[in-house]
């Protein structure tokens, strides 16, 4: 092992570089990951243009989708309880959230909601190097996250947008067999949501979007697709008029909060899982709400569990990531990659830090 390794740095507020930096020594408690793969998240663009500097070290690593192994484990971590099972040379991943373990969030099993977390890739190095140190705390909380069976790096690093959606899964209460679901944006993370619905027993997913690739990457998964314009059509034909009984929103655009609302059937959930803009704001009506008995729900980050669950199912098959990461680099191409999202090259953009 050499001892320094090239790592995508955030060094300040639009300021990113491939920097040398020391390759990690695992010290009491701590686990070194080997990285094989990082995906790019949309998130990543904000830390890179300066748009989110909110939770973020300047000097730290980029890249929180990470998949890994375990390539040394520090003294006194196979005694603890969430380290008794890890070994070198096991497939791993990471949960993202170091919480804080005593506030109220956190007491309650929320720790996604922690008020004073660190966040591995934005405050803490992530996965944007050939390695990456899992800290101690984090690793007492069980956060270095095993993989049950081998499989593809680049399944294996969507674990943690697949968590992210199990979650908003969760908060809106699921789906019930035989249930008209709507997606709207077919980007990776509205693609893991058709995913995990048709999964889940749903009827029908229907997925708009513009895109005419992804609407296509959409219809391979089993989606019925539609571009923007024709959704109400769309949903009014095959659901003879009632309308979604689910609605998920992965795309941030403020005005989708009324459009959402209106295409949700009578007693109806909808899910504004995509993250807006800064001080958006939206205008709805709320007797669509009150009088419809519709049951909005936010879904942010993930918990520990959601990310076990995540590795479950990738593990076993249930998500395909073949139609969602279409393009790889290796970590000397970053500028490459991070343009190829930019541009909606593809659908998600791996990066191979051994490339």
């Amino acid at each position: 092992m050499t001892s320094t390794m090239p790592a995508l740095t955030l060094r300040g507020p639009g300021d990113v570089a491939l920097t040398d930096k020391p390759v990690p020594e695992p010290g009491p408690g701590e686990v070194l990951l080997a990285v094989e793969a990082t995906t790019i998240c949309g998130t990543d663009l904000r830390l890179i243009s300066g748009q989110k500097t909110s939770g973020v070290r300047y000097g730290a690593t980029l890249g929180h989708e990470v998949a890994g192994r375990i390539a040394a484990i520090g003294e006194g971590v196979t005694d603890l309880p969430t380290g008794a099972n890890l070994r070198v040379g096991q497939q791993a991943t990471v949960s993202i959230v170091v919480s804080c373990g005593t506030c109220r969030a956190c007491l309650a099993g929320r720790e996604h909601l922690c008020t004073s977390m660190e966040l591995v890739g934005y405050a803490i190095d992530g996965g944007l190097a050939p390695y990456l140190l899992v800290p101690a705390r984090a690793v007492a909380r069980g956060n270095v996250i095993p993989v049950p069976a081998e499989i593809p790096a680049n399944r294996l690093a969507i674990a943690e947008p697949m968590s992210c959606v199990l979650n908003g899964h969760r908060r809106h209460g699921g789906v019930n067999p035989g249930e008209t679901v709507v997606v709207i944006g077919g980007g990776p993370i509205g693609l893991l949501h058709t995913q995990l619905n048709l999964a889940s027993g749903a009827a029908q997913v229907i997925l708009s979007e513009n895109n005419e690739s992804r609407r296509a990457s959409g219809a391979e998964l089993g989606a019925v697709t539609t571009a923007p314009d024709q959704l109400e059509a769309v949903l009014a034909e095959r659901t003879e008029g009632w309308g979604a009984d689910v609605v998920v929103v992965a795309i941030g655009l403020p005005f989708l909060a009324q459009t959402s609302l209106s295409l949700a059937a009578p007693g109806g959930r909808v899910s504004w899982f995509a993250g807006f803009p800064k001080d958006a704001t939206a205008e709805v009506d709320p007797n669509t709400v009150h009088y419809g008995e519709v049951t909005v729900s936010g879904g942010s980050n993930a918990r520990r569990a959601d990310v076990h669950d995540a590795v479950r199912l990738l593990s076993r098959g249930v998500i395909d990531e073949r139609p969602i990461v279409t393009h790889t680099f290796g970590l000397s191409e970053w500028e490459s990659a991070i343009d190829a999202v930019k541009n909606h090259v593809g659908v998600k953009i791996a990066i191979d830090p051994t490339r």
